[in-house]
């Protein structure tokens, strides 16, 4: 009797073994419906979080894909803007370029225009002044018929009158080499360039006919050599240096010398040749002298300039070495120091 006990669900006698195997089958059971709860439960986790996780793969995706869409309207809308930027670049650059080529155009009309206007104004003035060069050759022509006209020889371009001065028995007292200029202002190149014509053709006097004087010049004046007027006194000076000319050959003809060596001599030096060359020679050392004092005075400002340098640096050692003398005073003394910074650095 010991072996059995009462269910307590249905009140019936059973046996303790069977009690036990009916708890135990359904404790197997319970273990059994909790066993497939949990892996049920855990396959639906498992689901749930793969499904979490291709939910959130998909999100991803579809973010990815957003951002290609954004990135690919971005660059269409950039290359869109590019591409209309190149067009309206190119269109500006060729409307640039045609603007250019009309400016150049109206550039090279104008320039045409002002050269053709230049050249037209300088054959003007080339016409008037062989106009009034021809007009004062004829005038000498008709004042002093006795005298000889020549040709202007070669490589004497800026003369433009070479008159031989002839005395009543047709004797060659000298020569006048003329210039005329017009102008509108005076240079003062014009003389050494119309002189050393002078030489070349070993005339007597020289003279330059040009509307514009210089301001300190009334009427006419000889400076260096040459004869400065205008074409209203031209004739005067004319009948000036030919009166000149006449009378110095008149008196070089009476002049008689018994030994004909020193008659020679006296021709030589007292024949325009002779006194051009020294005229040029003079002319040569002055302008020698001229160049030697610019070329000095130059050379004294660079000294002084290079001087100046030197002293500032000197003083700016010096300085700089004396202050480290105050930092460290073992430093021992420059003997090469200039004596002057020396005597400023005791005085400081």
């Amino acid at each position: 009797m010991d072996n059995i006990i009462k269910c307590t669900h249905c009140g019936r006698d059973i046996k303790i073994s069977d009690a036990l195997a009916h708890e135990l089958k359904e404790e197997a059971e319970r273990i059994k419906k909790a066993a497939g709860e949990e892996a049920r439960k855990k396959v639906q986790e498992e689901f749930e979080e793969k499904d979490k996780a291709q939910k959130l793969e998909l999100e991803e995706e579809k973010k990815k894909n957003r951002e290609l869409i954004e990135t690919f309207g971005k660059k269409k809308k950039e290359d869109e803007e590019k591409i209309r930027e190149q067009v309206s670049k190119e269109a500006s650059e060729k409307h640039r370029l045609e603007k250019l080529e009309y400016e150049k155009k109206i550039s090279d009309m104008q320039k045409a225009l002002e050269e053709a206007q230049r050249k037209g104004k300088q054959g003007s003035q080339q016409l008037q002044g062989e106009v009034l060069e021809l007009d004062l050759e004829g005038q000498l022509k008709t004042q002093f018929p006795l005298d000889e006209f020549l040709p202007i020889p070669k490589g004497v371009e800026g003369a433009d009158i070479w008159q031989n001065v002839r005395g009543e028995r047709g004797n060659v007292a000298g020569s006048i080499l003329w210039e005329t200029k017009r102008t509108k202002s005076f240079d003062k190149k014009w003389l050494p360039k119309l002189r050393e014509d002078t030489r070349r053709i070993n005339a007597s006097e020289c003279i330059l006919v040009t509307e514009i004087l210089p301001a300190d010049i009334k009427g006419f004046h000889r400076i260096d050599g040459v004869w400065i007027t205008n074409y209203e006194y031209a004739l005067h000076i004319a009948r000036t240096v030919r009166f000149i000319l006449l009378k110095v050959s008149a008196a070089r003809a009476s002049a008689s010398h018994e030994d004909n060596e020193l008659k020679r001599i006296y021709e030589y030096i007292t024949s325009e040749a002779f006194r051009h060359k020294f005229e040029a020679h003079f002319e040569a050392v002055k302008s020698l002298r001229d160049d030697l004092t610019t070329e000095k005075r130059l050379t004294e400002i660079r000294w002084k300039k290079r001087e100046a340098h030197i002293d500032r640096i000197d003083r700016s050692a010096s300085q700089m070495y004396g202050e480290l003398q105050g930092v460290a005073p073992e430093l021992s003394d420059i003997k090469s120091l200039p004596e002057e910074i020396e005597n400023e650095e005791t005085v400081i």
